[in-house]
């Protein structure tokens, strides 16, 4: 019995030392469905506008809808849609940086091309691929994005550990401690006369 007891009690104290994990927050709509309330364009071009209750983009030249909020640690989700037809990319930036007319900074890809890389994790403006590399490129397949259907993004950020998730298929588990803060931002690839959609887009911050 006092075996017992002196177990309890070195287990209480482990507890009690132990270094806090981080706690999740309230989910929190980063998107109204109605205004571009939070949001901002830091380009001179390019086109934001919300249409029956998405976020849609428009473009001839590559640009970012940018939040005026930064975010350290958290789970992100969002919906796109990328046009019916056409070429097309797009992605959801996260803890990335923003200057006139440049964003930079971790990137969940949105690709429907036949390397089913979309939910790779990609450096737009710095190193390019992280996940997969450049090397995989015909060996490694992730997710296939298709034209005209929502696709459901999850991206989870806890330190430097990034994962990515397709339509609930993990498709990203990445370290990297580049960036540990910075704005979310959604992509227009600059291809002329496409729209790109956005929506249910909220943030669940974890709490230290």
């Amino acid at each position: 019995m006092k075996n017992y007891a002196l177990i309890l009690t070195s287990l209480l104290a482990l507890a009690l030392l132990a270094p806090k994990t981080a706690e999740a927050g309230d989910a929190k709509p980063l998107f109204d469905g109605k205004t571009l309330d939070g949001w901002k364009n830091p380009f001179d071009w390019g086109e934001a506008s919300v249409e029956d209750g998405v976020i849609a983009l428009k473009a001839n030249k590559k640009f970012f809808l940018v939040t005026e909020k930064k975010y350290k640690d958290f789970e992100l989700e969002v919906e796109i849609m990328l046009p019916p037809e056409g070429k097309s990319n797009s992605g959801v930036m996260f803890r990335c940086h923003v200057e006139k007319n440049k964003v930079y900074g971790y990137q969940a890809e949105c690709d429907p091309s036949d390397r089913a890389w979309t939910g790779g994790l990609y450096d737009e403006g710095r190193r390019k691929w992280l996940h997969p590399k450049d090397s995989e490129r015909g060996k490694t397949k992730l997710a296939q994005a298709r034209l005209g259907e929502w696709i459901k993004y999850r991206i989870v950020a806890k330190g430097d550990h990034l994962q990515i998730f397709i339509n609930g298929k993990k498709t990203t588990d990445y370290r990297d401690d580049m960036d540990a803060e910075g704005y979310v931002a959604l992509q227009h690839h600059g291809e002329n006369g496409q729209v790109y959609k956005f929506r249910n887009i909220r943030i669940t911050e974890f709490k230290d």
